[in-house]
C-alpha cells in the first residue's frame, strides 16, 4: 500500500505516485491537531482502495449493461411488462455506472491534489477544509461552510 512519511516521498498508489507529501504540508483548521504521517497514510490508502472499488463497480455495471442490451434485442413480440422491467433494470445499471464514474473521478482528483500539494484547501475560499471532514470524506474539495452555501443555491 502507498505511504506518505514525514520526510520521504511516498510509494506508488496504483496509477498514481504521491511525491514529496509530508504530513506537515497538509492544512488543518484552528483547534485541530496537525496531520500525522499515519493519518495521511490512511487517507491515501482509503482513496486508493476506493479507486479500485469504483473501477470494479464500473466494469461490473458495464458488463451487466451489455447483457441487458443483448437480451433486449432477442425475442420479438415480448410482453410489455417484460420490456418495462428490462428498461428499468437498464436505467438502474446506467445510473450505478454513472455514480461509480463520478466517485472514481472524485477519488482520483483527491490523489492528484495530494500529489500537487493542494489537498485540504477549499476550492472555493482557500481556507483549510478541516482534517476531521477529510478523514470522514477524503474526496471533499470544499469546506463545510462553502459546501452548504453551494447546496442552498
Amino acid at each position: 500500500m502507498p505511504t506518505a512519511k514525514n520526510s520521504t516521498p511516498a510509494e506508488p498508489a496504483g496509477d498514481h505516485v504521491i511525491v514529496g507529501i509530508t504530513a506537515a504540508d497538509l492544512p488543518f483548521r484552528e483547534g485541530e491537531e496537525p496531520w500525522t504521517a499515519e493519518e495521511v497514510n490512511e487517507v491515501v490508502e482509503e482513496l486508493t482502495e476506493e479507486i479500485s472499488k469504483h473501477r470494479r463497480a464500473i466494469e461490473q455495471s458495464e458488463a451487466e449493461l451489455q447483457n441487458l442490451l443483448r437480451d433486449s434485442t432477442e425475442g420479438a413480440g415480448r410482453d410489455p411488462a417484460d420490456v418495462g422491467s428490462a428498461n428499468f433494470e437498464r436505467d438502474q445499471e446506467m445510473s450505478l455506472a454513472a455514480n461509480a464514474r463520478d466517485m472514481l473521478q472524485q477519488s482520483e482528483l483527491a490523489l492528484r491534489m495530494l500529489e500537487r500539494g493542494t489537498y485540504g484547501r477549499c476550492e472555493s475560499c482557500g481556507e483549510p477544509i478541516g482534517k476531521g471532514r477529510l478523514q470522514v470524506y477524503p474526496r471533499a474539495t470544499m469546506c463545510l461552510s462553502c459546501k452548504q452555501r453551494q447546496e442552498r443555491r
